[in-house]
């Protein structure tokens, strides 16, 4: 009987090969496809006259370097390196790798091996003692046991295929996440080290200022001393250099806050970079001479919130078919061999050997509502994944328009308030001269000084809003996070 049984038992286990098989073709549940994304034919309206925009040409992905500033990019390329928030989302990355193992694991058949051995004594007072004993039987015995399992779920309805689908879109989605934190800090450091040049030029402004209102100051003493100025001049000598001087205290508390939120970026200390990005002749950013912006239609693939948007919803699509394959059966094939004996003598003989293998057919008949809630709840997610993702390409058009008006705008302001500039260090040399000619007391001096500083402080300050509106711009494209310096086998690196 046994010789007929085992090649019975094989077939029985073949045919359900070959069922799981045919059926694992069937996977349940809508296929992702990617959103259509209808693109403008242009970003607005093309102005042809205004310098520092240019439609032509791929996204630089290393945009920054257009400043030519050396410092900045050794703190970008150090950036790459210490930033916490990357170091975090590379972990996440790893997490999301990890999860989609574990989904892969549960569609591979699984073996496990298990070894015991039991040393028994029998109460000849216990229940033992209701059976009529063989004769010689012993009340002590040994027992040992060798036992190798295994078992695969046939997924026949691609349950499983799906969560692993799931996993593999949470884990692009882990990645663009990456991508956004890569993009973001750029911009944020490249942002916050043009504030603090813009702020250092102040400064140097305000003190050449200062030294113009001393010598101001000194000529009037001078000159009130011999009679030649009034108490009104002096007076109004004193408040022009006090008024000067008051705005030193905010400008150098403002770089000090810049210096260290620099210093936060790279996970340094306060106050370690102060000596690092102290203010140097030439630091002021140059004007960037054109900005390449690529073509609309490719937005949608560079910009990391976008393709986070995309694989979210991928992941949400994949989970509304692991909601429709739990309604449908599931078989899982069972199967273990080993030996059994009471003597370690016989634990390799064939007699000691035994076997088991057979299916399990497991099907849904009544669970309470469960799964069709957990099918609403899926599609839910599906449509809200969708709306996101639709709300992320429209947020992100807007985003760019918004960041192109800006750029071209403050090009156009930069001709008028270098022009102002100009023509306010001429009031100030005629309203001087005038002054020691007698001609005019000292009050059309001090006007005259006070718009030059506030000219030339305006002058600064809209070069530095055209290098944040640069980077603004850069920001909204979605450029600089492809730079190699923050790729994912990069960033591995440096932590191993």
């Amino acid at each position: 009987m046994r010789t007929i049984r085992r090649p019975a038992v094989l077939r029985s286990g073949i045919a359900l090969c070959c069922l799981g098989s045919m059926v694992a073709a069937c996977t349940m549940g809508p296929d992702f496809k990617r959103p259509d994304v209808i693109s403008p034919a242009q970003f607005g309206a093309e102005p042809q006259d205004v310098a520092g925009t240019t439609y032509g040409g791929p996204v630089d992905v290393a945009w920054w370097k257009q400043f030519n500033d050396p410092e900045l990019n050794y703190l970008i390329d150090r950036l790459a390196v210490q930033n916490i928030d990357l170091q975090r989302g590379m972990q996440r990355i790893a997490e999301a790798r990890s999860q989609t193992r574990i989904a892969a694991a549960q569609g591979l058949p699984s073996l496990n091996w298990a070894g015991s051995y039991t040393r028994t004594h029998q109460s000849e007072t216990g229940f033992i003692s209701l059976v009529q004993p063989r004769n010689g039987a012993p009340n002590e015995y040994d027992f040992f046991q060798n036992t190798l399992g295994a078992s695969w779920d046939l997924d026949l309805f691609g349950q499983i295929r799906r969560a692993v689908e799931a996993q593999h879109a949470a884990q692009e989605a882990a990645a663009e996440a990456r991508h956004g934190l890569a993009l973001s800090t750029i911009a944020t450091l490249v942002d916050s080290y043009m504030q603090l040049r813009g702020v250092q030029d102040q400064i140097a402004i305000t003190e050449r200022h200062m030294a113009v209102s001393d010598h101001d100051l000194a000529l009037v003493q001078s000159r009130f001393g011999n009679g030649a100025a009034t108490t009104l001049d002096l007076a109004q000598a004193r408040t022009e250099q006090a008024n000067t001087a008051s705005a030193l205290p905010t400008l150098r508390n403002s770089e000090s806050a810049l210096i260290n939120a620099i210093g936060l970026l790279l996970d340094e200390p306060p106050r370690s970079l102060a000596q690092e990005l102290a203010r140097r002749d030439g630091t002021m950013p140059i004007i960037v001479p054109a900005a390449p912006i690529g073509v609309p239609s490719a937005l949608a693939r560079r910009r990391p919130d976008i393709r986070e948007a995309e694989a979210k919803l991928h992941m949400a699509t994949a989970g509304v078919g692991v909601a429709i394959a739990a309604f449908y059966p599931d078989i899982t094939l069972t199967g273990q061999m080993g030996t059994q004996t009471l003597s370690a003598a016989n634990f390799f003989s064939l007699p000691s050997r035994q076997f088991a293998t057979g299916p399990t057919l497991s099907v849904p008949l009544f669970e309470g509502g469960r799964l069709r809630g957990t099918l609403a709840l899926r599609r839910a997610e599906q449509k809200d994944a969708a709306l996101a993702y639709h709300q992320t390409v429209t947020t992100a058009w807007n985003e760019v328009d918004n960041a192109l008006t800006a750029y071209a705008q403050s090009q156009k302001r930069l001709v008028q308030t270098r022009i102002a500039w100009q023509e306010s260090r001429k009031a100030v040399e005629v309203a001087q001269q005038r002054y020691r000619e007698g001609a005019v007391n000292f009050l059309q001096v001090d006007t005259a000084e006070a718009a030059a500083l506030a000219a030339e402080a305006t002058f600064s300050a809209n070069r530095i809003q055209i290098a944040t509106a640069f980077v603004s711009l850069y920001r909204a494209l979605g450029g600089g996070w492809e730079y190699p310096a923050f790729s994912e086998d990069k960033s591995s690196k440096s932590e191993g």
